[in-house]
């Protein structure tokens, strides 16, 4: 049986998301609650792997079970329904995880046949929140929202993402790997200020490289300050170098917003493709 998980965290207090030995991370949290409910050890698959301080509030996982795991499913006493047990599974998480944890499993649901939660995906977004000195700081939102000091020019920001859409080789933007390919998709990059007057990032790409969010926000801070021009994003991107003026920002304005999947009777192709893609790469 293959379940997907809707998951939700504010990555302040964990290490990312990946499981590692004698460290708390957002996996091992959901994992070791699983394995006092189901048995075993239970291993999630997650659509993107967020850093440390990277928080999430549309991240999805999925999860295998045997049948030992699944006759200890969650059930009702007066019906012994499959998809009832496996909905019934996310409440049983939440009950481990506490009331105020800073991780949540939103829903549980049976996947339909083909899916992987990281392989079928075709797209991510990202939001980031990012205050100035025009917003000002609100200490109640330290935690989600960058801040910094110098006033920023919003419309020369998003002007600058619209720059930077299509697809491309992202090594300027993006940590370098050994053989990981850096070229990618970015589908949607725009800039707003919300109500707050907080300027909110909107970024969707059909998958990014290490930091690449991060890198591509601190590129267009650098068109918001003054210190690079709206064109100067896509020289930087067409010379493949990274430069001290295009900073990675931190990571508490990010947040994974949602996964986007095709339709379930193309989840297995889409599935294949990725991982031939990926071989290749």
């Amino acid at each position: 049986m293959r379940i997907r998980l809707d998951i939700a965290y504010d990555g302040t207090h964990f290490r990312g998301w990946a499981r590692q030995p004698g460290l708390r991370t957002v996996q091992g949290e959901i994992e070791g609650a699983l394995a006092r409910i189901v048995g075993g050890a239970p291993r999630l698959v997650v659509a993107g792997r967020t850093d440390a301080g990277v928080h999430a509030s549309g991240q999805v996982a999925h999860l295998d079970l045997d049948d030992d795991q699944i006759a200890r499913l969650p059930r009702h006493r007066r019906r012994n329904d499959e998809q009832d047990a496996v909905a019934a599974l996310a409440g049983r998480v939440r009950g481990i995880l506490g009331v105020y944890a800073d991780v949540t499993v939103r829903a549980t649901s049976l996947a339909p046949e083909g899916f992987d939660a990281r392989f079928s995906a075709v797209w991510r977004r990202y939001s980031y929140r990012l205050a100035d000195a025009a917003t000002g700081y609100n200490p109640l939102d330290r935690v989600r929202t960058t801040t910094v000091r110098s006033s920023l020019d919003g419309d020369a920001m998003h002007e600058a993402a619209q720059r930077l859409l299509g697809l491309h080789d992202f090594a300027a933007y993006c940590k370098a790997r050994e053989e990981a390919t850096t070229i990618r998709t970015l589908l949607e990059y725009d800039w707003r200020r919300g109500d707050d007057g907080v300027l909110v990032a909107n970024v969707r790409a059909d998958a990014f490289c290490h930091s690449m969010v991060r890198a591509l926000v601190g590129a267009c801070v650098a068109v918001g300050e003054g210190r690079i021009g709206v064109d100067d994003v896509v020289a930087i991107r067409e010379a493949r170098l990274r430069i001290p003026e295009t900073k990675v920002l931190a990571a508490r304005g990010l947040v994974l917003a949602e996964v986007g999947y095709p339709a379930d009777e193309l989840l297995a192709v889409r599935a294949e493709q990725t991982r031939r893609r990926r071989d290749d790469e």
